[in-house]
């Protein structure tokens, strides 16, 4: 057993949870740069948890612009174990209302102006994403969301846009009867790619707002429209955190989906061969599969 601290990603009201005590602001630097804000840190009901708003306070970053490798790596690096991910998404399926969560198992990445991994030359890695999200953690929050008052649906596919324009009637369309995808937002990607190379396990909680623009009543997504019901879905995201530690407990055992272990076999480099900048940089990210090789290369 290993002590748990869980890291919860999503919108900066999240961390007004009653109970945290303890409750402070940090900042994290890493060598990906700064996190979209700084955490917030604090022991809700004896477990550890961090917030990070990952927009940052006052939705600075565009999903585009969010600093994805530095947000995991800062998680990573203050011992984070579990990563809650809270977002706001348009809904495909009728039965997916608004104000319902939907407990993501399934990806389709369509982004493609992000950095979408912490390795590269000189350090090359290749992790499974064949079920990128852990069921373990997910099938957790969605105990706690319905004991919140939540109608959740468990399983689904995310399709991750680029954005920061919502669809056209032609995508939406595609989306929903060719690919089969559930929901569709901006940041889940490469969020979840990343935590699964941190070796954190990742559940993905996607808060439905709209219908998107292929439903005859949602035509034309408006913004107030979606910030109106995603106060509800704050509020209820906030009950469904609020009950997490009754249900995951202080002490964590070895995930049985592999989450922890997920770059075991997954690094590739030959030590003699990788490079000592990059693996410096990897530090918290790959330091369990990685350490002493550092020096293996002058770069």
């Amino acid at each position: 057993m290993t002590s748990r601290k869980l890291g919860v990603i999503g919108g900066s009201g999240l961390y007004a949870v009653d109970g945290v005590q303890d409750a402070r602001w940090q900042s994290v630097e890493t060598p990906w740069g700064a996190p979209s804000d700084q955490v917030f840190c604090g022991t809700l009901d004896g477990l550890e948890i961090v917030f990070l708003p990952r927009h940052g306070r006052g939705h600075v970053h565009s999903p585009s612009d969010v600093p994805y490798r530095a947000n995991i790596d800062a998680l990573k690096r203050l011992g984070v174990t579990d990563v809650i991910s809270v977002s706001a998404c348009g809904s495909f399926r009728q039965e997916m209302a608004p104000g319902d969560f939907v407990i993501v198992d399934q990806f389709i990445d369509r982004t493609s102006a992000r950095p979408k991994s912490f390795f590269g030359s000189g350090c090359v890695a290749h992790v499974s994403m064949a079920h990128p999200v852990c069921g373990g953690l997910g099938a957790v929050c969605a105990e706690a969301a319905r004991a919140a008052g939540v109608t959740v649906h468990e399983g689904g596919t995310y399709l991750a846009m680029e954005g920061p324009q919502f669809s056209s009637f032609a995508e939406s369309t595609l989306y929903r009867d060719q690919w089969g995808c559930s929901v569709i937002g901006m940041t889940n990607m490469p969020e979840a790619k990343l935590a699964r190379e941190a070796e954190l396990c990742y559940a993905s909680v996607a808060m439905v707002t709209d219908y998107d623009c292929w439903h005859p009543a949602h035509d034309a997504v408006e913004v107030t429209d979606i910030l109106r019901v995603l106060t509800g879905n704050a509020d209820a995201a906030r009950r469904m955190i609020r009950g997490l530690p009754a249900l995951l407990g202080p002490d964590r055992a070895p995930c049985p989906q592999g989450c922890d272990t997920a770059l075991e076999h997954a690094v590739i480099t030959a030590p003699a061969a990788r490079d000592a900048a990059l693996v410096k940089k990897l530090d918290a990210v790959a330091g369990r599969v990685l350490s002493g090789s550092a020096d293996t290369h002058p770069g």
